[in-house]
């Protein structure tokens, strides 16, 4: 006997439709529901990036090549071959742990050495986007994975100080890469999948306000601590986040949307309307019936997991357009990355340097807010260029003219920073909800992936500029064209799946 199969009419899919509309306003009315508790659930998610950015950008001041002075000036002078002066004849200015490169003596160790434990972060940030995004969106959800990797992060930035070599320490940066991964995606989806379509960019915008945050505060932590061991500076930026991590648990809500994905319709009905847990149970609000009227979604096994992976092509135009994201993401990526960590080529005051760069920030948060209103694929490109430009000029622009130099470096960043922020809230927007944290990780990590060439690029750019920041620029400018292949969405509400995403699309075409 043969199984027997379900025969939808066109009057079983008008009616789908109408329901699948119907949630969408549920969602979005719900959503709308947003006052100071809504705000404070978003400044706590957005406090992680205060880590993540310390975490990003900490190896320019640990992993720096620190200054030396001549012993016997019979043997040495200040432009000698540090290589080929006997140990005798040279002292590091302060005490020789300051940094790895004087603790563990790699004073004469090749780029590729210098260069390996911040490579180490970026694959471990590689590895670890594949392997945690995904649980985002089955198994843990957006809540209980940023917990965990902050928690997890601390850790291993706390046991970094056992390092006793390269080795070692480039594999507690690995560790601490592998963690950090997906802060960063789970933030930014968490925050816009918290409110309503007006309220997306601005709480997107408070995202990088507190990764501008640490960027600032980080050089403050490095300087009062120019004097000891880079040791210190991991344990000073370990503790902190270990104390958010337990916060968050307690305090920070899921994401509305994921729960109604994960079938927890009634968790996610008393987080929309605002009335207790019993209640939405008893179904004694109106509101509350009509949106428990939500399709359900069939929940994951623990074999499942990665099912979200698995989504992204089973239909063509979402391979496509993953792959066009994280080009894009590998280009505007590597420039933003790239550009702090190779601030010591231009020959300026390290601390100030990182200081002016994260100040940078904050004007890219003033536009990013303004942009909101504005069409993002154009948004884009005009940044992009911009920067890709201002990086070339970095490096035909002669090392005499310093203070040009330093401002068309930052006039880069600023533009990069902003095509960033852009960019990353336009990636939420491009995907639905069902896949949305692990295409968002992805393209986070196209960008990592770029800079796991970045510090070799920088060694190599001491000598000619070209193949730092020319490469930059290069780099930046050619993935823009992938925009070609992306739709437009200002003004567009998310979807929750795939089907959805579809339907929007052809609508919008």
């Amino acid at each position: 006997m043969e199984d027997s199969v379900p025969v939808f009419t066109t009057s079983d899919s008008v009616v789908q439709e109408n329901n699948i509309q119907y949630s969408e306003e549920m969602i979005e009315n719900g959503l709308r529901r947003f006052g100071w508790s809504g705000m404070i659930q978003c400044i706590l998610v957005s406090i992680a990036m205060y880590f993540d950015a310390q975490q990003s950008f900490i190896a320019i001041y640990s992993d720096e090549y620190p200054t030396w002075h001549c012993a016997d000036p019979t043997t040495c002078t200040s432009h000698s071959d540090l290589c080929k002066l006997p140990k005798s004849s040279w002292a590091w200015d302060g005490p020789s742990s300051k940094t790895i490169i004087s603790q563990f003596g790699l004073e004469c160790a090749s780029s590729f050495i210098t260069g390996l434990p911040q490579s180490s972060f970026f694959l471990g940030c590689l590895l670890g986007s594949f392997v945690l995004a995904t649980l985002a969106d089955t198994s843990l959800g957006r809540k209980n994975l940023l917990v965990l990797s902050c928690f997890f992060m601390s850790l291993a930035s706390a046991t970094t100080v056992f390092s006793t070599n390269v080795w070692t320490y480039s594999c507690f940066k690995f560790i601490i890469g592998f963690w950090r991964s997906s802060i960063a995606t789970c933030v930014l989806v968490l925050l816009t999948e918290k409110v309503s379509t007006e309220w997306r960019f601005t709480v997107g915008v408070l995202e990088y306000f507190f990764f501008t945050l640490g960027c600032m505060t980080l050089p403050g932590i490095a300087y009062l601590n120019r004097n000891s061991s880079w040791k210190f500076l991991y344990v000073w930026t370990s503790v902190p986040p270990f104390c958010y991590s337990v916060i968050a648990y307690l305090f920070v809500a899921e994401s509305p949307r994921w729960l109604l994905m994960q079938g927890r319709e009634q968790e996610a009905m008393a987080m929309l309307t605002g009335i207790s847990y019993s209640a939405v149970e008893n179904g004694s609000n109106n509101l509350t019936a009509g949106l428990l009227r939500v399709p359900a979604v069939k929940r994951k096994s623990i074999l499942e997991l990665y099912s979200s992976i698995a989504e992204l092509f089973e239909r063509s135009w979402v391979g496509k357009r993953v792959v066009a994201t994280v080009v894009l993401g590998f280009g505007i990526g590597m420039v933003y990355f790239g550009m702090p960590l190779a601030v010591g080529n231009l020959g300026f005051n390290i601390y100030w340097g990182v200081v002016l760069n994260a100040f940078m920030e904050i004007p890219s948060c003033v536009a990013t807010y303004f942009l909101g209103n504005c069409r993002r694929k154009p948004s884009i490109l005009a940044f992009s260029v911009a920067s890709g430009i201002c990086c070339i000029l970095c490096a035909v622009v002669s090392d005499g003219i310093k203070v040009a130099k330093v401002g068309i470096s930052l006039v880069a960043f600023f533009c990069d920073a902003t095509a960033y922020n852009v960019f990353l809230i336009y990636v939420v927007e491009v995907f639905p909800t069902s896949v949305r944290n692990t295409t968002t990780s992805l393209v986070r990590q196209a960008a990592v992936f770029g800079n796991i060439f970045s510090p070799f690029l920088i060694s190599a750019g001491r000598k000619n500029e070209i193949f730092s920041y020319g490469v930059f620029g290069v780099v930046i400018m050619s993935t823009c064209l992938t925009l070609v292949c992306l739709p437009e969405t200002k003004g567009i509400a998310l979807s929750d799946t795939i089907d959805q995403q579809e339907k929007k699309d052809n609508i919008s075409v």
